[in-house]
């Protein structure tokens, strides 16, 4: 990552700055220990920037929990509210089709799960390089 800083730190740091902005907490469950390459972290970075802006800008939630973990298995990411959620079944959002594009650019995929009412959960996968 650029500036010597880990995924996890950078994480923590725009976590941070977007919670003391928008006033929404942030829980997180896990970010990963492991390095994760530079161009898999600017994927995971972009993803979860666009998810907060979304939460911001949507979800009308309080609170939004992230994990992040990397292994032999590759790298799992995961965003969930519990604000107003969307219909599924509409057409996706710029952002969403935005977040597909930064995983499937480094081999990986991207689902949203999401119901009215009860928040969304975004899921994005990298498997481990073979």
């Amino acid at each position: 990552m650029r500036g010597g800083r880990s995924l996890a730190e950078a994480l923590e740091t725009d976590l941070t700055e977007w919670s003391e902005r928008t006033g929404i907490r942030v829980e997180t469950w896990a970010l990963p220990a492991a390095e994760v390459p530079s161009r898999i972290a600017q994927a995971v970075l972009s993803a979860i920037r666009e998810a907060l802006a979304n939460v911001e800008a949507h979800s009308g939630a309080e609170m939004v929990s992230i994990a992040v973990t990397a292994g032999g298995g590759g790298l799992r990411m995961t965003v969930s509210d519990h604000g107003a959620g969307f219909d599924p079944g509409r057409a996706a959002e710029r952002g969403i089709a935005r977040m597909r594009a930064a995983f499937a650019d480094v081999g990986g995929s991207l689902s949203v799960n999401s119901v009215p009412g009860e928040g969304t959960t975004i899921t994005g996968v990298v498997p481990r390089a073979g």
